[in-house]
């Protein structure tokens, strides 16, 4: 049975130092797991998020990655183990999962380390589907050909999107507002709404954009399905906060800006497809009027 986003379920395993030292050997600027996340996200949910590391020498991440609500698991750099006791654990810990855990289906390696290829092959035998992330230049081949996919993080912080659909921060209410029922928070102030309602259609364009990607498609992504990513991707998403009664409404809003064009299938429902590039108009012809000078001829 092919596995669609709403059955994946993901476990995360992390080998920091090591995708963190290919980051910085790639002159890219300091390790971001937050492109990783949205691109994974777009394939299902995460259940499980680990990194492995002597978090001791790389302090200044672990903030972004306790955001992003990784479980850090601290190994400290011995000489005599070195950088393989954070493999070890890793390893052991991905084995664990799999055999006790049989609703995880997809094992995410967060690294470019060969060491794991014996990992991948036993994962793939116990029928899990592997994908792998790593920096390019720093990931071996072994790596890349035993996994069902590899992402590399070089094509996720180059295709990184313009807009991130950043849900702009609330004003606070008044006091005397604070009793009022959650559904009235809900609704943006007037003078907002606007700008709310650019950032959810740019929202869902995006998604829409990262899922025909991901998927290698050119067609139709269903309603409901764009919905669920962006909810994967932004899990406090409601339509209601941009100005939106439904869902639909934001895709009305999107179609008539001829960002996004929809369909309806009388079975499954509403669908989302990229509209037709409109031509221009051809410009009218103005025909340029012959003029002729006429000499007057002087009698002799």
């Amino acid at each position: 049975m092919a596995s669609t986003p709403d059955n994946v379920s993901m476990a995360l395993f992390c080998d920091f130092e090591n995708v963190a030292l290919g980051v910085r050997d790639a002159q890219y600027e300091k390790f971001d797991i937050k492109p990783v996340l949205e691109r994974l996200l777009l394939k299902g949910n995460i259940v499980v998020k680990k990194a492995y590391c002597d978090w001791e020498r790389y302090k200044g991440f672990k903030s972004s990655m306790h955001e992003a609500n990784f479980e850090l698991i601290e190994i400290p750099h011995l000489r005599q183990s070195g950088k393989n006791s954070a493999d070890i654990r890793l390893v052991v810990d991905a084995l664990d999962l799999c055999y006790t855990k049989s609703h995880v289906n997809t094992f995410v390696i967060i690294s470019g380390d060969s060491d794991f290829s014996p990992l991948v092959s036993k994962l793939r035998e116990n029928a899990k589907q592997v994908i792998g992330v790593g920096v390019k230049q720093s990931t071996s081949d072994l790596l890349v050909a035993n996994c069902d996919e590899f992402i590399f993080y070089d094509d996720l912080v180059r295709a990184a999107p313009a807009s991130k659909g950043s849900r702009p921060k609330r004003p606070e209410a008044p006091a005397e507002a604070e009793a009022a029922p959650a559904a009235d928070s809900q609704a943006p102030a007037p003078e907002d709404a606007p700008a709310l309602k650019d950032v959810a259609v740019a929202m869902a364009v995006d998604t829409f954009d990262a899922l025909l990607s991901e998927r290698g498609e050119s067609g139709k992504i269903w309603a409901s399905t764009l919905k669920q990513a962006i909810k994967r991707r932004k899990p406090d998403f409601s339509e209601t906060y941009y100005g939106f009664k439904a869902f639909g409404n934001l895709l009305e809003e999107a179609q008539a800006r001829g960002q996004l064009a929809l369909g309806r299938d009388e079975k499954s429902g509403t669908y989302v497809f990229r509209p037709e590039p409109v031509e221009p108009a051809p410009k009218p012809v103005r025909r340029r009027r012959n003029v002729r000078t006429s000499r007057r001829s002087t009698g002799g």
